[in-house]
């Protein structure tokens, strides 16, 4: 049994404590730490957790029961938790985007080598069938080698989103839209295609006069095949739409999915392929469901690995999922 202390009650705490109530036989909600307590014994009492409320989270970590740490605090306060829990020989998972700033980044992962410890970053977009298998069609090379890719993360949000104490400032957000919201995207695009050789980039805050952060940006990527990209960041964008768009030699595949190719005409314009349309369908409807999403499949992830070695690597942490 995997015990779990989890620091930070905000909203998404009980997203992960929904996620590891899916694996009773295998996590338990040990402790719940939160400068608040009321909000953390509200907590409890609504998903019936036997467990321990603190307001200091190092109370959590002096516990020898204690195996795993669930960090969802704000990102100004992830590098001070995770090197914390590491340090007191927990593995540790947390709540995107990592830290505010590389500095931090890279003293977590030295510290998470250190202690020999699992460190995984919540990257759960990657934890979905769909997002899956379009991995897997882009690593079989069946649509061909891709030229042009899309991530869209459009959001929308009012001026009363950055009314809350922490957002919205350099110093204890650490960036807006492009941290908080495309990291998802900029995650998925760069676990498909690999990390660019060349990045440029505009942001502006276009809408909201009550932060200092952006919320909107665009960057252009070359990757290191001649492929070009582009990923847009956006709070100011009505209907909230996100995508990841490939233009493959072949055929054009997309999360969400679709496939659509094209053959040329004698004089070079396009006529459809519905016969590569089938053959990278049937392709992808051959590929098999994930048994845990999102969180869940996240957390399945890591409390297998803390579970087979006490003495699991940062480098496993940050690589991807278990293949299906």
């Amino acid at each position: 049994m995997i015990a779990v202390a989890i620091i930070g009650v905000g909203s998404i705490a009980e997203t992960h404590i929904k996620a590891l109530k899916t694996f009773p036989a295998r996590c338990e909600i040990r402790a719940l730490c939160d400068l608040y307590p009321e909000k953390a014994e509200k907590l409890a009492t609504a998903h019936g957790l036997d467990a321990v409320v603190c307001t200091d989270y190092r109370e959590a970590l002096r516990r020898d029961d204690i195996d795993l740490v669930s960090i969802c605090l704000p990102p100004s306060a992830h590098a001070e938790g995770v090197l914390a829990a590491l340090g007191a020989g927990k593995h540790v998972i947390v709540e995107k985007p990592m830290a505010a700033s590389l500095a931090e980044c890279d003293l977590m992962i030295a510290a998470a080598d250190k202690a020999g410890k699992l460190l995984s970053v919540v990257a759960q977009n990657r934890y979905f069938t769909p997002t899956m298998k379009l991995k897997r069609v882009i690593e079989s090379g069946i649509a061909g080698r891709v030229l042009h890719s899309v991530a869209n993360s459009l959001w929308w949000r009012g001026q009363s989103y950055y009314d809350l104490w922490w957002r919205g400032t350099w110093a204890k957000e650490g960036g807006g839209c492009t941290l908080n919201h495309a990291v998802h995207h900029i995650d998925l695009l760069r676990w498909m295609l690999g990390t660019p050789e060349e990045v440029i980039a505009l942001f502006t805050n276009a809408n909201h006069q009550n932060s200092e952060v952006e919320d909107l940006s665009v960057a252009l990527l070359k990757f290191p095949g001649g492929g070009i990209g582009v990923i847009t960041a956006s709070l100011v964008s009505h209907g909230e739409e996100q995508e990841l768009i490939f233009q493959a030699e072949r055929a054009r595949i997309s999360v969400p999915w679709k496939v659509k190719a094209s053959l040329p005409l004698e004089n070079g314009f396009p006529q459809d392929d519905p016969a590569t349309e089938t053959e990278i369908q049937r392709f992808y409807d051959s590929l098999p469901a994930i048994p845990y999403e999102g969180h869940a499949g996240q957390f399945d992830n890591c409390s297998a690995r803390s579970k087979a070695s006490s003495n699991c690597s940062s480098t496993a942490a940050r690589g991807a999922p278990h293949s299906n």
